[in-house]
């Protein structure tokens, strides 16, 4: 299943990491850390941060690392309603709808 590529943003100058798309995973650093985007979509949206720790691996979450390389900024989950019965048997079941990776924004941060 084919996927649209996420948006780009350069954030500050510089050298910035290598990263891929395949689908709905970003890689980063030739395949050294991977982020399957859908996993981390939440009711409300969410950024997750991609750092470098003391030791130069990649982490996720700022609060190990000591400098941005990049952050995947990624929508609130949208659902469709759907609504079966009638009068006081109806229910209305929620679905999740797939994450559309145009709508997701990869910052990427310089890093020399």
């Amino acid at each position: 299943m084919a996927s649209n590529p996420v948006q780009v943003v350069e954030k500050t100058a510089g050298t910035k990491i290598g990263w891929g798309q395949r689908n709905t995973v970003l890689s980063f650093d030739d395949d050294a850390l991977t982020v399957k985007v859908p996993k981390y979509q939440m009711d409300e949206a969410t950024v997750v941060d991609i750092c470098e720790d003391r030791q130069g691996r990649l982490v996720i979450g700022a609060a190990s690392g000591i400098r941005y390389v990049a952050q995947i900024e990624i929508p609130a989950a949208e659902y469709e309603e759907t609504i079966t019965g009638e009068g006081d048997e109806q229910t209305t079941t929620r679905t999740r709808k797939d994450l559309d990776m145009a709508d997701v924004v990869l910052v990427l941060w310089g890093m020399d």
